[in-house]
């Protein structure tokens, strides 16, 4: 009963990208079906032989009107045939939605914003605001190093007076590591490191190079308290990512210190993925009280074993404390299948506790309502459901 109730409930994906708009060769598609820099190779193998491969061809072939477990070779060529815009409506659509918060600081190629997002799935769409992104563009626009935490956070304020945007994301994992000090940056502090940052690029663009990237700590704290200032939700990226992280630096729990010194703010800290230290991201939702936590990314990856992961991230992190996200990218297959893989791991997890007297039905409803939709309601402050989905 509760894993029928629990498919038919909408969900708030609070962490999430934009989808191609356009048919994808049998190479890019797999290519998308990884973490990895290149796809499946003779050496390697092909990714269709993955957890996310085999519940790919499960889940995923039946919406696009194929038998389940249809071969790759059929799948791509019914994808093709219906065309982009069909794919991605019918998944946007299946994974039944009533909110998205989309992170639109990774675009390496043209992707749906929000609106075209939220529009194919019938749902709110808002954005998640990139950290680094922000302070990048801003050195872009040649800003001096005087000025650059004032144009910070006027471009940040500028976007929370759009009224579109419900957080900031920090991607501090991929550049320094998670150990960030506790202590706000000094003015000082932040004009120094700008100005390395800002000769940094004007090495880049005299040897017509790549424009630098925020790497450097101060400056990663610096953003994270631009957002905790303006009162918006800071997500953190944790844990598996692609190759460009160094995961010895992702566990959650180097983020102790700033933790600590941001918890008396009541600003809501969002750690995203975690995996394969969701159980130190439950820790730290049980000792700190503006801490929460999902298990996007790792859920559709781990496919078939995705209720194992979800069973452990609620060991200790508290029912009102836990959320979901895809963090589906390129592909709006992804936001099907992560969105149907939770729905079975969290069902089947809140029904055994049903089945074992750990507790009642109508405490397992409860709880499932507040994971998948009531937790990221109260802390991004979203308006109440749809009544229809449109």
């Amino acid at each position: 009963m509760v894993q029928e109730w629990l498919g038919a409930l909408r969900l708030i994906d609070h962490h999430c990208h934009g989808v191609l708009d356009r048919d994808l060769e049998p190479a890019e598609f797999e290519a998308l079906l990884t973490e990895a820099d290149e796809p499946g190779t003779e050496l390697s193998g092909s990714l269709w032989d993955t957890q996310v491969g085999f519940a790919l061809r499960r889940w995923c072939a039946p919406v696009l009107g194929l038998p389940a477990h249809a071969s790759p070779d059929d799948y791509l060529a019914r994808r093709m045939e219906l065309g982009a815009d069909e794919v991605n409506r019918r998944f946007l659509t299946a994974a039944a939605l009533d909110v998205l918060c989309v992170d639109t600081g990774y675009t390496p190629q043209a992707m749906l914003e929000p609106p075209a997002l939220g529009k194919l799935a019938g749902a709110r769409a808002y954005e998640v605001v990139r950290l680094e992104r922000l302070a990048e563009d801003a050195v872009a626009d040649e800003v001096s190093a005087a000025a650059f935490a004032g144009e910070v956070r006027s471009r940040l304020n500028a976007k929370v007076r759009s009224e579109s945007v419900v957080g900031c994301k920090s991607i501090a994992a991929y550049r320094a590591g998670l150990e960030l000090s506790g202590e706000r940056p000094t003015g000082a502090e932040v004009t120094s490191a700008a100005g390395r940052l800002l000769r940094e690029a004007d090495r880049a663009m005299a040897g017509r190079s790549a424009p630098p990237r925020v790497s450097d700590e101060v400056l990663h704290r610096f953003l994270v308290w631009c957002s905790v200032d303006a009162g918006l939700p800071v997500q953190f990226h944790v844990g598996y990512g692609d190759a460009d992280a160094d995961l010895r630096r992702g566990d959650p729990l180097l983020l102790t210190s700033l933790l600590q010194a941001v918890a008396p703010t009541g600003v809501p800290v969002m750690l995203l993925h975690n995996y394969p230290f969701h159980r130190h991201a439950g820790y730290l939702a049980q000792v700190f009280p503006n801490v929460f936590v999902d298990v996007g990314l790792a859920t559709h990856n781990l496919g078939h074993r995705a209720p194992t992961l979800i069973a452990e991230l609620l060991e200790l992190a508290p029912f009102g404390k836990v959320l979901y996200s895809s963090d589906a990218f390129g592909l709006a297959e992804l936001y099907h299948l992560g969105a149907l893989l939770f729905r079975r791991g969290l069902g089947a997890y809140l029904g055994s506790g049903v089945e074992d007297g750990a507790w009642t039905e109508e405490d397992a409803v409860r709880v499932g309502e507040l994971v998948a939709s009531g937790n990221a309601r109260r802390a991004y402050r979203l308006p109440q459901a749809q009544e229809q989905a449109h």
